[in-house]
């Protein structure tokens, strides 16, 4: 067979890159094309094989230059963001792929090709570990794992290794199908002639059955965990979805119409007699705590509908123009009792970076076109996870917002003894993008990973209820749209005393991955190239 030229194999090797970036997509929400998953980067890894090292990086910020803009395209709805913000996005994620990129190409160079494919799990998921926790750029999006939320049976794995033991099958298999299809692509005449191993062919089935097994493992896990209850006992709980579009939530002229219509739509729930009403993050239009007459008009409603409430309230000026004493309040979820008495509070712990609070701010001469000059934020943070009580007992935590993608916070809450998690958001700025849809993805996995309830309310949607196992029974839709409506839902949630590895233990799968990972890459430099 005829040998592609040099020429010929960089424009295959981008081509792949490409396709390869774009496949995957397509698996996130609301594509949904989640099998894709399984098979997108296949032409990534063959386009990688045999690569040199520049080769490799060049690629790997290719493929992360089109995939991550691409699940991220909704924060170009975001005031103030602009293309300049997002190819700043794509080059500082798309590093995470070079990463990955340089080690497979190093371990498959002093190594083997076998070898290389073996470890890509362990390497996919270490980069997807430390982006997920790397200080104030932590951000734990778009995991390869999130794509198969709907995938009931393989996303159970979750409640010992997290969503990173997804990720880690989805590679596998990919890794396995490259394995198999490598004798027939002509691309890389040095893989071809260079490697005994790929002539042997042995490797290449004992990836593929590795895979088969581990997979059918988990699906087997999954299938079985699906057929247990979790608890017997249940409460009844209602979410409010508001739909109060940005740029009218604080509007002081506004605050009695917005309140008006948290109370109507609480009222409407009424007569489904819920244990609790939930109403969205930053939810009232002022500062209830001190505005006698929101707070007032708040007292009489519970009251009339007798029941407990949580609701968010910012308990003061997001933007404020000086220093805010933090005893005083902060982004928060207020807890009533049915007589209207405050039972508790919680100040969310994890702000969002440049939006609620400037990372090392003072510190750092962060350059305008990032934080614009003038620009001041003291939203101060929460200092613990809190946990609520109804008087039988029930205890329950509260994640706000952003929250939600740190797998850490839900643990901590779980482990101090929560028998299900609200979540409060408002996600109006965002407008009618793919954001909400992409979010719900992976709170289900928060859900499975602590085998406990999610209650969602969020201002502009999407609000559901997500059972212990990922599932979402119930989500509030009119006219078959979950964003941009208004109304309430009412559904039984699950009170969970169950404790999963994962909760226990934590992210022990993730750093196994990656000291596997980086005991083999000092390896490789310490190897000479595989002959």
């Amino acid at each position: 067979m005829r040998i592609p030229r040099p020429t010929s194999h960089k424009l295959f090797s981008f081509a792949a890159a490409l396709s390869s970036g774009f496949l995957l997509v397509l698996t996130f929400p609301k594509h949904d094309l989640a099998w894709l998953s399984w098979v997108g980067l296949v032409p990534f890894f063959l386009a990688l094989s045999g690569s040199t090292l520049r080769m490799s990086l060049s690629l790997s910020y290719l493929w992360g230059f089109v995939f991550f803009p691409g699940v991220f395209s909704w924060i170009l709805e975001i005031q103030g963001y602009t293309l300049l913000h997002h190819a700043i996005l794509g080059l500082y994620l798309s590093s995470y792929v070079a990463l990955f990129g340089i080690g497979f190409s190093l371990i498959s160079k002093r190594f083997s090709l076998a070898a290389g494919l073996f470890l890509a799990p362990c390497l996919w998921v270490a980069t997807e570990f430390i982006r997920a926790n790397l200080g104030f750029m932590a951000l734990p999006w778009a995991f390869l794992g999130h794509s198969e939320y709907q995938n009931e049976w393989i996303i159970q794995v979750s409640s010992f290794t997290g969503a990173y033991g997804v990720s880690f099958l989805v590679v596998m298999v990919n890794a396995a199908v490259t394995a198999l299809l490598h004798p027939w692509v002509p691309w890389r005449e040095k893989a071809q002639t260079s490697s005994r191993t790929l002539r042997a062919g042995a490797w290449r089935v004992g990836l593929a059955a590795t895979a088969f097994a581990l997979t059918s493992a988990a699906a087997f896990y999954g299938y079985t965990e699906l057929h247990e209850k979790v608890s017997e006992k249940e409460i009844t709980v209602s979410v409010i979805q508001g739909n109060i579009e940005q740029d009218r939530k604080w509007d002081p002229k506004l605050a009695e119409w917005i309140m008006a219509r948290y109370a109507g739509l609480s009222r409407e729930a009424s007569p489904d007699r819920p244990r609790m009403i939930i109403w969205p993050e930053a939810a009232t239009p002022g500062y209830v705590l001190k505005n006698l007459a929101l707070l007032k008009n708040l007292v009489l409603m519970i009251r009339e509908i007798n029941t407990y409430f949580l609701i968010g309230s910012s308990e003061y000026p997001k933007f404020a123009k000086g220093p805010i004493d933090p005893s005083k309040g902060g982004n928060t979820a207020l807890f009533f009792s049915p007589e209207a008495q405050l039972l508790g509070q919680y100040i969310k712990v994890r702000l969002v970076p440049f939006k609620e609070a400037i990372p090392y701010q003072g510190k750092i001469p962060w350059p305008r076109f990032i934080v614009p000059e003038g620009r001041r934020t003291y939203l101060v943070p929460g200092e613990e996870m809190t946990l609520l009580s109804l008087d039988d007992g029930s205890k329950f935590g509260v994640l706000i917002c952003w929250e939600t993608l740190f797998p850490d916070l839900s643990r901590a809450i779980v482990k101090g003894g929560a028998q299900f998690i609200a979540n409060i958001s408002n996600e109006a700025a965002f407008g009618e993008t793919v954001f909400p849809h992409q979010f719900l993805a992976i709170t289900t996995f928060r859900a499975v990973e602590n085998r406990i309830a999610v209650v969602r309310a969020a201002n502009t949607g999407i609000s559901c209820f997500i059972d212990p196992y990922g599932r979402i029974p119930a989500k509030l839709e009119k006219n078959n749209k979950d964003i941009f409506v208004e109304g309430h839902l009412t559904h039984q949630v699950s009170l969970s005393r169950k404790r999963t590895f994962y909760t226990l233990h934590g992210d022990l799968f993730a750093y196994a991955c990656l000291a596997i990972s980086a005991v083999m890459m000092a390896l490789s430099f310490l190897r000479r190239k595989h002959l």
